[in-house]
């Protein structure tokens, strides 16, 4: 039962937008005898910033988990922001410190970090290639500059956002190597697709997959399909792949340590998700 003392996560969109999260977290927290819940909470644009300061007056908020089109203009709304959010241009957690200020940070490329490093690859010092520069790759390359990598390049077929992106990360991290222009996947450790290319068989491949060497670890953000056609292209290489829905159920333990609640496993997540895709 939802009372004065249970901790409130309020997942704010535009009133069309399909909430999936509560479908995931309500039912962790049920199983592990957690007292919060995750309430979705459709919002107008226009009464984004105003309606956003008034869900931090309740006195058992937690916090909030953003989504589009919401998370860009999230930034100029808070006292503080992570570098994350800085490079991805985007927010996606907000909570509330003790002194009343609201930070907030980015979890969308966390979940990808997060998911290849727990499959043993470690980003310390590699090269990285970002195919997708939109608000998903954007996220990415934050979270794999803030993980250590030497170098990264970007490709867009929109050379304006690829250029931008480029720029923040050169603010933020001058440490690494920001490369724009091309999509070969030769000399890249990690090749990242965050485009919807190569979902379906038939479709047009992000990049030309016979570049890509077996040692290559490939990623991809599509989550309607489990193995894309371009990661079973990039397999029939002899690559390891990650599949977008490890994205998704690998942020969601970021978001609970972020929000001081008891974090759990992906594995766990999976087994208790009341979704389908």
């Amino acid at each position: 039962m939802i009372n004065g003392h249970t901790q409130l996560i309020a997942h704010i969109g535009y009133p069309t937008h399909s909430f999936k999260s509560p479908m995931i977290y309500n039912p962790y927290f049920d199983h592990a005898g957690i007292n919060a819940v995750v309430v979705p909470m459709g919002c107008q644009a226009e009464h984004y910033a105003e309606f956003l300061k008034s869900v931090f007056n309740l006195t058992n908020i937690c916090g909030a988990l953003i989504t589009m089109p919401h998370k860009v203009t999230t930034v100029g709304l808070l006292h503080e922001v992570t570098p994350t959010v800085r490079v991805a241009g985007a927010c996606n957690a907000v909570k509330r410190l003790a002194d009343g200020r609201l930070v907030g940070d980015m979890f969308d490329g966390a979940g990808f970090v997060r998911g290849v490093q727990g499959k043993g690859f470690d980003l310390t010092g590699k090269r990285v290639l970002v195919v997708g520069t939109g608000g998903v790759g954007c996220a990415i390359a934050a979270s794999l500059a803030g993980a250590g990598v030497a170098a990264i390049s970007l490709f867009d077929v929109h050379m304006e956002s690829c250029e931008a992106l480029a720029q923040r990360l050169k603010t933020h991290y001058p440490q690494i190597e920001v490369r724009t222009g091309s999509n070969d996947p030769a000399d890249h450790h990690l090749v990242v697709n965050a485009t919807p290319m190569g979902m379906n068989e038939g479709d047009p491949l992000p990049l030309d997959v016979s570049r890509l060497s077996p040692d290559t670890f490939v990623g991809e953000v599509v989550m309607k399909t489990e193995r894309t056609a371009f990661l079973q292209a990039a397999l029939s290489r002899g690559c390891r792949v990650q599949v977008g829905s490890d994205m998704l159920f690998e942020q969601i333990p970021a978001y609970l340590e972020y929000f001081g609640l008891p974090s759990t496993t992906p594995a766990e997540l999976r087994a208790l998700a009341q979704l389908s895709y």
